[in-house]
């Protein structure tokens, strides 16, 4: 903590020193004109690829893992258990062997993928797409069936039903899935590092690295860290306090969500 305390206080700090204080400043965030966040083209595109890939891993991973959730949900059988249990392994596996088998999946099998932005995306998608597939099947769980069974009684179709009534009930999911989704993106290192190819996409945290690896660190580098920590902390306590708003009044079966998540 206390690290991190001293990389927050010395982004905000007037001069160069990583040391001694100089007084208060926005001067690292936007107000110098050449080495601020803001006006450092390299600074600025770190902080907007980092942003980017976070909008379309969450935008392509979240439909994805309510569709596998939905799917495993209504599926039994053996075949089922197997791809649940698929799922739940891949939070087993460490993130830098994934990483590794993605590059060369790309620069080796799927050569018309080039390493950059879209090889960063579909590398982040097939990562995260367990979050959504794990939190929306355990919603699905503690709803239960009678919804779904009482629009059936009222004559709703199918799509009727999905649209009017188990997607308003899967929205605090489909919310927090997003939520946490996006916010693993910001905070990701290993598969943006071995997946990126060039300056113009090269996202906040593999900036941080190379250029505090080269001892070419300065108080700008915290003003970016400041923002990527920021930036995890608020998307998370917001996704937070608005599942818990969402979901205000439902008492849940957490214990038979897990069960069947588990396969148990």
């Amino acid at each position: 903590v206390v690290p991190i305390a001293l990389a927050v206080l010395f982004s905000f700090n007037n001069g160069r020193s990583q040391s001694t204080w100089q007084g208060f400043s926005w001067r690292w965030y936007f107000a110098d004109p050449v080495n601020s966040v803001l006006h450092d083209p390299a600074l600025h595109a770190a902080v907007v690829q980092t942003v980017r890939l976070g909008v379309y891993t969450t935008l392509i991973a979240v439909p994805l893992g309510v569709a596998f959730a939905l799917g495993i949900n209504r599926w039994r059988g053996y075949t089922a258990s197997t791809f649940n249990f698929v799922m739940i392994l891949s939070f087993v596996i460490p993130e830098l062997i994934f990483g590794v088998a993605m590059f060369f999946v790309f620069t080796a099998l799927f050569t018309s993928v080039h390493l950059g932005t879209l090889a960063q995306t579909l590398g982040l998608v097939t990562w995260n797409v367990s979050w959504p597939a794990i939190i929306v099947q355990a919603r699905l769980v503690t709803i239960g069936r009678q919804y779904e069974e009482a629009a059936a009684d009222l004559g709703a179709t199918q799509l009727q039903t999905m649209r009017r009534v188990m997607l308003p009930l899967l929205a605090p999911a489909i919310f927090a899935s997003a939520v946490l989704v996006f916010s693993s993106v910001i905070d990701d290192f290993v598969i943006v590092d071995l997946l990126y190819s060039n300056a113009s996409n090269t996202p906040m945290s593999v900036y941080i690295y190379s250029q505090q690896h080269g001892g070419n660190g300065g108080p700008a580098l915290n003003a970016l860290g400041t923002i990527m920590l920021v930036m995890s902390f608020v998307i998370a306590v917001a996704g937070y306090f608005a599942y818990r708003w969402m979901t205000r009044g439902e008492r849940s079966d957490r214990k038979a969500a897990l069960s069947t998540i588990a396969g148990i």
